[in-house]
């Protein structure tokens, strides 16, 4: 595959660190768009990677910063509204793909790939609503679009396992909301492979395909996985609908940044994270399976530590 220069929106978040390094050592040149460019500073460590700022809802700067890209990469999603509402979600996912869709045909640009979610477009919440209304418009563009809906994503800092792990370290008992929710948590990795994958075959372009991985759990096991992985026992305590809906309305009112879960969270675990499609399956990706991976970032016992230091030391 010959060399392309990408366009990456959302490049400095998970997801985006673990794709722009996968593009990079693919051989591509990638501009990272950011409005905070200079406190963005680690992915200029790879010589063909820029962070350039960006007033990404601008139409014409978005087009001026397309001009000459063959590809365009809109990871840009929010998990958290700020405060009530569902502003930030619409803000994130629906205005700003109107900006790219309009920017990109302007530039006279068609690769589209765009990140968004398992069940977008269905439920109650405004983060799968806004999901969906994205890819409808994505879908009406003319574009040569290709759409990711992955499960949860797993790696070291992501949202996940490493949200989990310093409650339970603090509190012997966690109250759960939506603890039977089911996820096919997916390797961040996987996911990056998974947009490259698809730069290379001409025929994704116009699918939609799940990103999940190969086993299917709870919260609640998911939860007391991440306990096991840390060497510690924790008592996990699902509470009825109620309950979490309760939760959900004391932090609505916080900032995004403060917020451990919120109604619309609430109203998107009323719906399982699955599929019985892989998407990773159909690009030719072999998932890679939670237990080679989490348990290293998150952290073996402190006594499993000293004894791997020990092993580490008599080596030497």
């Amino acid at each position: 595959m010959k060399s392309l220069k990408i366009i990456v929106l959302g490049g400095t978040g998970f997801v985006g660190r673990a794709l722009v390094h996968a593009l990079h050592a693919a051989g591509h040149a990638v501009d990272v768009l950011s409005r905070n460019r200079e406190i963005q500073r680690e992915l200029g460590v790879y010589p063909r990677v820029r962070t350039l700022s960006a007033e990404v809802y601008s139409v014409d700067a978005l087009a001026r910063l397309f001009d000459g890209a063959d590809v365009v990469v809109n990871l840009v999603g929010v998990l958290q509204n700020n405060g009530l509402g569902g502003g930030d979600f619409q803000r994130a996912h629906v205005d700003l793909t109107e900006a790219v869709i309009v920017a990109m045909k302007k530039a006279g640009l068609r690769r589209l790939l765009q990140m968004s979610a398992l069940r977008a477009g269905e439920g109650h919440s405004h983060y799968l609503r806004s999901r969906g209304e994205a890819e409808a418009k994505i879908k009406a563009s003319g574009l040569a679009w290709t759409i990711f809906q992955p499960s949860v994503i797993f790696g070291p800092g992501d949202g996940l396992f490493c949200r989990f792990a310093p409650l339970l370290k603090i509190a012997p008992l966690l109250p759960l909301a939506r603890a039977h929710a089911k996820f096919q948590p997916v390797y961040v990795r996987d996911v990056a492979a998974a947009f490259l994958r698809a730069l290379a075959r001409p025929d994704s372009v116009g699918q939609v395909y799940p990103l999940v991985g190969e086993k299917t759990m709870t919260l609640a096991e998911l939860v007391r996985y991440t306990a096991q992985c840390l060497g510690i026992r924790r008592l996990v305590l699902p509470v009825p609908a109620f309950v979490g809906a309760l939760q959900g309305l004391l932090f609505d009112p916080l900032p995004a940044g403060l917020k451990l879960y919120s109604s619309d969270n609430h109203r998107s675990l009323a719906l399982d994270s699955t599929s019985t499609r892989s998407g990773l399956a159909e690009l030719g990706i072999r998932p890679t399976p939670l237990d080679l991976v989490v348990p290293e970032y998150l952290g073996r016992s402190e006594h499993q530590r000293d004894l791997d230091r020990y092993r580490y030391r008599a080596r030497r």
